[in-house]
């Protein structure tokens, strides 16, 4: 019993800061994952929608980031919204229509 005590304390003490570090490089690219996404959907948004804010699903789907983008609607007085997907593998993005605030409510806060 005191040697499993020992055998799991060393353990715990090499690797938890491995652990530590790689959930940091995770959560690290999980950030860059989702200003990438925003970045290149709000690129995307230009020429439709006024200074967009952009909502991006954390993490996305297996193979898709997923983002929504809102705002004014250029040269109207509308609101829209638009749904972008982004590919995880080519780094490509994608945009939708416009959908209108009747048939979509987003909130940003």
């Amino acid at each position: 019993m005191l040697r499993s005590r020992k055998l799991l304390t060393a353990t715990a003490i090499v690797f938890g800061p491995l652990a530590s570090s790689a959930f940091a490089a995770s959560s690290d690219a999980w950030d860059e994952f989702a200003k990438d996404v925003a970045a290149k959907c709000a690129v995307l948004a230009e020429g439709r929608i006024e200074q967009p804010k952009v909502v991006v699903d954390p993490f996305g789907t297996e193979s898709y980031g997923v983002a929504i983008l809102t705002g004014k609607a250029v040269g109207a007085d509308a609101v829209v919204s638009s749904i972008c997907v982004y590919d995880k593998k080519s780094q490509k993005a994608e945009i939708g229509g416009e959908l209108p605030a009747d048939q979509v409510t987003v909130t940003v806060p």
